[in-house]
């Protein structure tokens, strides 16, 4: 009975310890089950994160090709995009200008140098060209100075024109009516170094039809025409004139042809100034057609009309001539044509094109009229093929 009685305690001891080591294994137990689900909740909330991230950089992604398609997307059944990175060309133009400065009185005279031949290189990436030419008939004469730069950046949607150019002072008067019945025929085609001229500015246009019509490949060589099609185009132009005259120059030399009491008291003071600076903004629309008669060849027009805001100022050196008669705004039309007939075989290319813009402003007491023209003959190739 003793040992009994000494047993049972010490197998309830053992009992109870037993079953608080088990409790104490059970509370445990669920303490490591609850770490072990929030690791796997943040495990989750990571994963969906990563998921979220990557569909928001697909989207973006999405986006950009988008806006990239809806900015530059063609139709390829009518143009064939550049495949090349890189182009490399030879370039000859042929410049002509012309000034006509006429009076109330009917009295004018018209200014235009010789056509020049222009020589230079060019370079272009993607949309981007840069040039430059020299003249070479002038080449380190007094004449050198006459300079051209031409900056062209275009898509097939949107073209932008950066353009410095500037004359010598090789010009010739073309005509000259002084009224009265006077014969000025002597004096047509007589060389005068008294006029001098620059001209500098930017055009932008915007291209309607771009999925079907490529104004670059019939004026940058960047795409291939490969069916005929048109489109509408509007556009801004911010164009600065500064023509120059040196009328005691004139004077002696009219003198000299036709005699001097022939021209005392003859040219009338409407004209004489001595420096004209002329400023024309522009907002042109028009049409342009790419016109396609066999594979690799493109004959192209365009043709705009511009609504044109000018703002004349003249430099009255012989004081004949009141500043305010300068000192004026005005709206006038201005026109602007493009022509061009180019062979491309997306390798190499060549072609000429013909760009015209005549600038005209009217006013009760004095009118200016300018044209000026470029006739461009090339030949390139393209190089640095693009990735797929």
């Amino acid at each position: 009975m003793k040992r009994s009685s000494l047993y049972v305690p010490l197998l309830s001891f053992l009992l109870l310890a037993a079953g608080g080591k088990a409790a104490g294994a059970t509370t445990d137990s669920s303490g490591q089950g609850d770490s072990l689900s929030s690791s796997a909740d943040l495990g989750d909330s990571v994963r969906w994160m990563r998921v979220t991230d990557r569909r928001e950089k697909r989207r973006l992604q999405q986006l950009e090709r988008r806006l990239h398609r809806d900015l530059n997307g063609i139709d390829t059944t009518y143009i064939e995009p550049q495949r090349f990175n890189f182009t490399t060309m030879v370039q000859s133009v042929t410049t002509y200008e012309l000034y006509r400065l006429s009076s109330k009185e009917g009295q004018s005279i018209t200014f235009a140098p010789a056509p020049t031949l222009k020589l230079g290189p060019y370079f272009g990436w993607r949309w981007i060209f840069f040039g430059y030419t020299i003249d070479v008939a002038h080449l380190g004469g007094k004449n050198s100075a006459r300079k051209e730069y031409d900056v062209s950046i275009y898509s097939s949607r949107i073209g932008v024109d950066l353009f410095y150019r500037q004359t010598g002072n090789d010009y010739k008067i073309r005509r000259i009516n002084l009224g009265n019945g006077i014969d000025t025929r002597p004096l047509e085609g007589m060389p005068f170094g008294g006029v001098s001229s620059t001209v500098k500015g930017f055009n932008v246009y915007y291209i309607f039809n771009f999925r079907r019509f490529s104004y670059p490949a019939a004026f940058s060589q960047s795409t291939v025409q490969r069916r005929s099609a048109g489109s509408p185009l509007i556009g801004i132009g911010y164009t600065r004139h500064e023509l120059s005259v040196n009328w005691e120059d004139l004077d002696r030399l009219v003198a000299d042809k036709l005699g001097r009491e022939t021209v005392t008291g003859l040219v009338n003071n409407d004209l004489l100034f001595g420096k004209v600076k002329y400023t024309d903004v522009a907002l042109s629309g028009g049409y342009a057609y790419n016109y396609v008669p066999c594979r690799n060849w493109l004959l192209a027009a365009s043709l705009s009309l511009a609504v044109a805001y000018k703002r004349t100022t003249g430099d009255n050196q012989r004081r004949r001539f009141s500043l305010r008669d300068f000192s004026f705004d005005n709206i006038n039309i201005d026109g602007i044509g493009r022509f061009a007939i180019v062979y491309n075989n997306m390798r190499w290319y060549a072609g000429a094109n013909a760009v015209l813009h005549a600038y005209n402003y009217h006013k009760s007491q004095f009118s200016t009229n300018n044209i000026f023209g470029a006739l461009n003959v090339y030949v390139g190739f393209n190089f640095g093929r693009k990735r797929k």
